[in-house]
């Protein structure tokens, strides 16, 4: 498995669009722009048969210090980001092969 970073995905969708990088990073800028956004504002993100980005809250919890076990730490409660993949996504992960090496759509 690799690491696939913003700007290998970048390069490799202007490679199957044809498309030139600099568009590619200012759409791809934008979606991220937007999805934080929303996240932010507690809003649902849901990608059809892709995922669901949902906010969620963690409840304070009290955990123990590494360096320490006999030391309780308390975790304040906070919020986070939750992805829950779709039907087609968890599929896509459980062949362990992926159709969109291909270069086919896969989600549409």
């Amino acid at each position: 498995m690799a690491t696939i970073t913003k700007k290998k995905l970048i390069n490799e969708i202007s490679r199957r669009r044809g498309l030139h990088p600099n568009e590619v990073r200012m759409v791809v800028q934008s979606f991220l722009d937007c999805m934080t956004e929303y996240l932010s504002d507690g809003d649902r993100l849901e990608f059809r048969d892709f995922g669901v980005f949902e906010v969620v809250k963690r409840k304070k919890k009290i955990g123990r210090n590494p360096k320490n076990a006999t030391v309780p730490i308390v975790i304040p409660e906070r919020r986070a980001v939750k992805f829950t993949p779709g039907k087609k996504m968890k599929s896509l992960i459980e062949q362990g092969e992926s159709e969109a090496k291909s270069g086919q759509q896969v989600f549409g």
